[in-house]
């Protein structure tokens, strides 16, 4: 069996004993015996299982305990949340310091830490990389959810996902024709651990500040800002959360990808554990509504929907992994994904400030239904984004020899 892996982002997947054949194409392509893939397989399988399991059920008590609807976990949600908070956009409903984003770069800190698996690296086209950041927060925005929440969305019945997923696919399919052709960031080098720890460490002080002198930050009165479980268990949860995915390596982008490129979809079995433990959930709270019409922060633009996930998927692949892959990257030592992170979160402001975010749909105060959607900003955006993402994708190709 061979698997890969992004060159520049090698965390992005499990580390088997491997035999590296190839760096084609930004891969590398590493092969196993038949005793080694066993084993591989069997310890991959299961764990990945066992931590999708875990965030779904951390999903359905994080909602329980006061989160938005179908939003225990939203990547996208929460760091645009945070930087509203700390006064980078203006959109009032959605600000709120979320300290699930905190607990999970610092659990995949702790984890990587106890593991002997941090290793601070950075180097790999960070400029890019930020940009890249970006035009995934704003792809995101427009669908109104990260992949993790997309996943979380279906588990409550929302259909608009389902389009949000084929464009995700379809983005992902398009970036893994680039790593075909030989795309690459470039490699990144070895830093020193203060240059791994920069989000560890922002995020951290982020956190002490927040408990100590709240009213520095601007909080959301009503809307998804102002809906939130406890910052006790919300931390907690996620620091859980993120260990667990920093050791399996959780990253649906990286699922799809490998299962394209290599037939491997293991990291996928860890996003149909989430959605069968929050289906579940969803059940047995009465929380589940099937349709396309009047879901929880959602919309039903099935255009942008696709498209903004297209811009999702396509740049996940270029970056390495997905939003959530990102942070844990950060959380691990990687400089360039702390760089991204930082990315999505300019992202977020520029989404909000020029009115590029999708609108959910809503009951106004005289208890008419208002149709959300995608502002004509918004739409340009969507196509300014997939324009710069081709490009990005065409000058990162190998230059051809004469």
């Amino acid at each position: 069996m061979c698997i890969g892996e992004h060159f520049g982002n090698a965390d992005a997947v499990p580390q088997p004993p491997e035999r590296c054949l190839s760096r084609q194409a930004g891969i590398v392509r590493c092969c196993l015996s038949k005793k080694e893939e066993l084993e591989f397989m069997k310890k991959v399988n299961w764990f990945v299982v066992l931590a999708g399991a875990a965030v779904g059920l951390a999903a359905v008590l994080l909602t329980f305990l006061g989160n938005p609807a179908n939003m225990g976990f939203c990547i996208a949600c929460f760091l645009r949340d945070i930087a509203g908070a700390c006064g980078l956009h203006s959109a009032a409903p959605v600000q709120y310091v979320r300290p699930e984003i905190i607990g999970l770069v610092l659990g995949a800190f702790a984890m990587s830490v106890a593991a002997k698996e941090f290793r601070a690296k950075a180097g790999s086209s960070p400029a890019v990389r930020f940009v890249l950041g970006a035009l995934v927060m704003i792809g995101a925005l427009v669908f109104l959810g990260c992949p993790l929440r997309m996943v979380l969305r279906l588990a409550g019945g929302d259909l608009n996902a389902l389009t949000a997923l084929l464009g995700f696919t379809a983005g992902i399919f398009i970036g893994t024709r680039f790593l075909n052709k030989g795309f690459s960031l470039r490699r990144a080098y070895d830093a020193c651990a203060a240059e791994g720890t920069v989000l560890t460490a922002v995020l951290t002080g982020l956190g002490v500040l927040f408990m100590l002198a709240p009213a520095l930050f601007k909080m959301s009165e009503k809307g998804p800002g102002s809906m939130h479980a406890p910052v006790l268990a919300s931390f907690g949860i996620a620091l859980i959360v993120g260990a667990l995915a920093q050791k399996s390596r959780l990253c649906m982008a990286g699922g799809i990808r490998d299962g394209i490129l290599f037939q491997d979809f293991k990291l996928l079995y860890g996003f149909i554990a989430i959605f069968a433990v929050t289906l579940a959930g969803n059940l047995i709270l009465g929380s589940f509504k099937l349709g396309f019409h009047s879901q929880p922060v959602a919309h039903s633009a099935h255009l942008w929907n696709f498209l903004g996930m297209v811009i999702v998927g396509w740049g996940s692949v270029l970056l390495g992994g997905c939003p959530l892959r990102q942070l844990i990257l950060a959380g691990s030592g990687n400089g360039d994904s702390a760089v991204t992170v930082f990315g999505m979160m300019a992202g977020a402001a520029i989404a909000h400030n020029f009115g590029l975010a999708g609108s959910a749909d809503s009951v106004n105060e005289a208890g008419q239904y208002v149709v959300g959607g995608i502002q004509t900003n918004g739409q340009m955006a969507v196509l300014i984004a997939l324009a710069a993402l081709l490009v990005i994708s065409l000058v990162h190709l190998p230059k051809k020899e004469h």
